[in-house]
């Protein structure tokens, strides 16, 4: 198996769950995924989001506020709806997943929350038909304002696992709720359930974050046999180029396999020179310029 940093369209296209994850560990923190808003209008007219963010440096795209019962992405407007995933993934050449929210009826909120679409939930139904669309892997995770907790993100792991799909699981941020983020037990809850990799904030993305406390919880998800990946997921992909680097250099000495970076810097996407900002602080230009200049056809 070849490290993804040396991975192409064509080895993208012949993994499996377990190639990818091995894939992704061989590179030893050396991976990026990029979020993207499907129902946003593109930065620029007559492309895809995925297309941009892909052609900066991310190694995976993740689909944000993808409703699996209604699928569709602004800038594919000709591909079938049973097949705009495969679609997206021959475009780009990349594994694609997408976000699917553990919504908590239950939750305690700080502010009045959005009523999401069943086929925005990680519900089972939700997760069959993310995969039966082709997508490669579903995050667990929570957009503002949605009401998701750990608890039902614990939950919907277990669902999740049954699909076969690659799983990330956790929260970036507060999702409107009055709850902590992870601590050492809720992540190890997680890989516990079956998540592949485990998700949590970036150093510096939101308040006590810390290098320290960010190195625990890593060490915590690979202690259980998980990745681990860091999130920006508080609209500093629209900072400036030396606050990601900090980020970025942080987020790998704390130990994490996979960086994430989000989708609200403007129109849906990171500002695309910070993706490829925070990809040369992690590898490198040999690795970025590689990523962004090799052909789908390869």
């Amino acid at each position: 198996m070849k490290r993804l940093l040396n991975c192409t369209a064509s080895d993208f296209a012949k993994m499996d769950k377990s190639d990818l994850l091995q894939a992704i560990q061989a590179s030893e923190g050396r991976t990026m995924i990029s979020e993207v808003i499907v129902q946003a209008t593109p930065l620029y007219p007559g492309l895809t989001n995925a297309e941009y963010v892909a052609a900066f440096g991310a190694d995976l795209i993740l689909l944000n506020l993808f409703d699996v019962n209604e699928p569709r992405i602004e800038g594919l407007d000709n591909a079938e709806t049973t097949e705009i995933i495969r679609e997206m993934k021959r475009l780009v050449g990349r594994p694609v997943g997408v976000n699917l929210e553990p919504v908590d009826e239950e939750a305690d909120s700080l502010e009045v929350l959005d009523e999401l679409p069943e086929g925005r939930r990680a519900t089972e139904d939700s997760l069959k038909k993310a995969k039966e669309l082709g997508a490669d892997y579903v995050c667990l995770t929570g957009n503002p304002k949605t009401g998701v907790t750990n608890e039902a993100i614990l939950k919907s792991i277990k669902v999740a696992k049954e699909a076969g799909l690659m799983i990330i699981a956790g929260k970036m941020h507060g999702a409107g709720v009055k709850e902590g983020l992870a601590v050492e037990e809720t992540v190890k809850e997680f890989v516990a359930a079956g998540a592949d990799i485990v998700l949590v904030p970036g150093v510096g993305t939101v308040p006590g974050v810390t290098q320290e406390k960010t190195s625990r919880l890593i060490d915590a998800i690979h202690e259980g046999g998980a990745l681990a990946l860091t999130t920006i997921g508080t609209s500093q992909e629209g900072a400036e180029k030396e606050t990601i680097q900090q980020i970025a250099l942080y987020n790998k000495m704390a130990g994490a396999d996979i960086h994430h970076i989000g989708d609200a810097g403007m129109n849906g996407i990171a500002v695309p020179e910070r993706i490829m900002d925070y990809s040369i602080t992690i590898r490198g230009k040999r690795h970025t310029y590689t990523r962004m200049a090799a052909s789908i056809l390869r």
